[in-house]
């Protein structure tokens, strides 16, 4: 399950870039309960969700030319420059070259084979997140792709991931685990098949919640939209797909006891 002890291609960070920071902040603050904190003027803008003063996400405005808002999420690697290099030579794109973030980390943004776009982070004294799957925190990643195992080919070149195969309503999902350890403990997330009528690869992060119908209502009631009402997956739990006031996707779950 996702944690903070991060080790090579785990999810380590995630964070939205909005149009409208404050909106957003307003919004996400409604719908979780989260807190924003500036990091300073020095930053142009960006800073952390938090939940009891830990970090659980992180926010900024709008930095890429032709770009919508977007949760992306970051996975740990110790040599930015090096997965850099990796992801090129496997096909990926690089829209962000490795560079440093003060002293808080190396980071680079990239775009894998299918479309989907992540980043990267190499700590310095920002390791990664605070806190993770606890009630409204970051949960799960999911990668949607037209091809998800051969998708999955390209970050096994950068990370070592491994997956499982399972048997979904109508699809065949992968489990997706770091490199090193048990398979269901090392989990952090998945891939699917593009969703019908979607064209768009994409990472969406999940937050876990302990009422999915509830944050659905929360979600209307502050401004933002529907994509998937909240439905029981068998000894999953209860998911439901939203997107906020600026059109960024993320999807909440509340885990079943035999997850």
């Amino acid at each position: 399950m996702l944690g903070t002890n991060f080790s090579k291609g785990s999810p380590c960070w995630l964070d939205l870039g909005s149009p409208d920071t404050t909106a957003a902040a307003e919004f996400y603050g409604r719908v979780f309960g989260w807190d924003f904190a500036s990091a300073g003027p020095e930053a142009g803008g960006y800073g952390f969700f938090q939940q009891d003063g830990k970090t659980v996400a992180a926010l900024g405005p709008l930095t890429e030319e032709g770009a919508s808002s977007a949760w992306t999420i970051y996975f740990h690697t110790p040599d930015a420059d090096a997965t850099t290099r990796a992801a090129q030579q496997a096909g990926g794109t690089v829209r962000m070259a490795a560079m440093d973030v003060m002293d808080a980390g190396r980071m680079a943004a990239l775009t894998d084979p299918a479309g989907a776009r992540f980043a990267i982070w190499q700590p310095g004294t920002v390791r990664g997140l605070d806190r993770a799957s606890a009630p409204n925190t970051l949960l799960w990643a999911e990668l949607h792709v037209k091809d998800p195992e051969a998708t999955l080919g390209f970050y096994k070149e950068l990370f070592g991931w491994r997956w499982e195969e399972m048997q979904a309503p109508g699809m065949t999902y992968r489990v997706i685990s770091t490199a090193e350890g048990d398979l269901k403990d090392a989990s952090f997330g998945g891939a699917a098949p593009l969703m019908p009528g979607s064209q768009e690869a994409r990472w969406v992060p999940y937050f876990m919640v302990e009422n999915a119908d509830a944050t659905s209502a929360s979600v209307q009631e502050s401004g933002g939209s529907v994509l998937m009402p909240p439905d029981d997956v068998p000894d999953v739990g209860r998911i439901g797909w939203f997107a906020d006031p600026f059109g960024a996707p993320f999807a909440v779950l509340k885990p079943s006891p035999t997850m």
